[in-house]
């Protein structure tokens, strides 16, 4: 009898003890999400006054007459423009996304694979520092009409100068990561039999994650600049092409309504990236969570 009390005693200790652990990882769970919430809202509160802000101040200075109509159109004229012009804009914004995206993972692809070689060989290095960061310097404005006479007024040129806008930060962010990896852990995988391949897919390049992930977030709104540079030499189609027509018809609404569409694509690419990291590192998320829990 003494016997089972005690296993019954034991029983309800252990299901005391796992309701208390339950109860303080749901009161976790509670304080980070409230934690983040917090967060979120001391991050944004202060870009959202300022964009009122700065809309308030737009709609007074074309209600009031302070400049004029076709230097600076009101919102209201804007707002109209989305609305007589929705497919004008839905259509060429699609062209210019399109553009966007390829050029994007053109870059991110080359990027990637050159910051390998360079990592690696130290030859490479050696060959391509010096080209990349003169294909850098040149502004790619200069170089984009040479495209259009090369490859004509098709979507190509676009595609080659977003390309070569968004290359760059990728392979510079690429060779930080994979060069920040601890070699003490590489050290100790080739003790431990790993081969250099295993070494990177296992050690390297995760370890690089975030790294490439800041280059890729950088290269992504890069590449809308790269694709509507491209539509500003020459094109008949794409966002680029709206604001030139736009702007030699002075009709600044539809000229501004391209740059929100131009803008929107870049914000809407970069938070696309944004979730993608968090599946991506799902590491560095936690270790994010833990701290703001330690710190909370």
């Amino acid at each position: 009898m003494g016997w089972k009390e005690g296993g019954h005693g034991s029983d309800n200790g252990r299901r005391i003890v796992a309701a208390n652990a339950f109860t303080a990882r749901a009161d976790d769970q509670a304080e980070l999400q409230s934690s983040w919430l917090a967060d979120a809202a001391e991050a944004w509160w202060r870009p959202a006054a300022f964009l009122l802000a700065l809309f308030v101040l737009w709609w007074v200075a074309t209600s009031v007459g302070w400049v004029k109509p076709y230097l600076i159109p009101s919102p209201l004229s804007v707002i109209n423009e989305f609305r007589t012009d929705a497919g004008l804009l839905a259509k060429h914004s699609g062209i210019t996304l399109l553009e966007t995206i390829v050029g994007f993972i053109v870059a991110s692809v080359v990027g990637l694979a050159c910051a390998v070689a360079i990592v690696y060989s130290r030859g490479i290095e050696r060959t391509l520092y010096p080209l990349l960061l003169a294909a850098q310097v040149v502004p790619k404005i200069a170089i984009a009409p040479l495209f259009v006479v090369w490859l004509g007024f098709g979507i190509t040129p676009k595609i080659l100068v977003a390309v070569l806008i968004a290359f760059f930060p990728v392979v510079i962010s690429g060779v930080a990561g994979l060069r920040a990896v601890d070699p003490e852990l590489l050290d100790l995988a080739a003790t431990m039999g790993a081969n250099p391949w295993n070494s990177f897919a296992k050690i390297r390049f995760p370890g690089a994650m975030p790294h490439i992930f800041a280059g890729l977030k950088v290269a992504v709104t890069l590449a809308v600049v790269g694709a509507v540079v491209g539509e500003f030499v020459g094109a008949n189609s794409g966002l680029g092409y709206i604001v030139m027509s736009s702007n030699g018809n002075l009709n600044t609404p539809q000229l501004f309504a391209a740059l929100i569409c131009m803008s929107a694509i870049g914000i809407v690419l970069f938070i696309l990236l944004e979730i993608a990291e968090r599946f991506a590192v799902p590491w560095r998320t936690a270790r994010e969570e833990r701290d703001l829990l330690v710190t909370s």
